[in-house]
């Protein structure tokens, strides 16, 4: 079972990456953009996603994941419930979804200094 502190100094560490609070609720970003928001309660992790591949997450394992509300469909998140998810599988999305918005070589050189994935 994944929690909140699971994942926090991670978000902290990546490259360019830095927490915010907006209204209430921790978001990782880079520059303005948001790639990982958390639900006020801390039990819900939105992350950013490739939207060609969120119906096959969400249908893979439905218990974990779910799309967003219908108003929220026309951006690349999925919602996940961090109680179904493992601290190590939790990393591994909020480092896929940091990787969706920094350049490559960024993407490139943590593969180099993490090259079994995200600790």
């Amino acid at each position: 079972m994944a929690v909140i502190d699971d994942v926090r100094a991670l978000g902290a560490e990546l490259e360019r990456s830095y927490p915010a609070r907006v209204s209430g609720q921790l978001k990782f970003r880079v520059g303005q953009v948001v790639y990982v928001a958390f639900s006020l309660e801390e039990d819900v992790m939105r992350f950013a996603f490739p939207r060609e591949e969120r119906a096959a997450l969400v249908a893979g394992d439905p218990r974990k994941f779910q799309l967003p509300p219908d108003h929220g469909l026309r951006y690349n998140w999925v919602h996940a419930d961090l109680s179904a998810l493992e601290p190590g599988e939790a990393r591994e999305l909020v480092v896929d979804a940091w990787r969706m918005v920094v350049p490559a070589k960024l993407s490139r050189a943590y593969d180099l200094l993490h090259p079994t994935g995200p600790h």
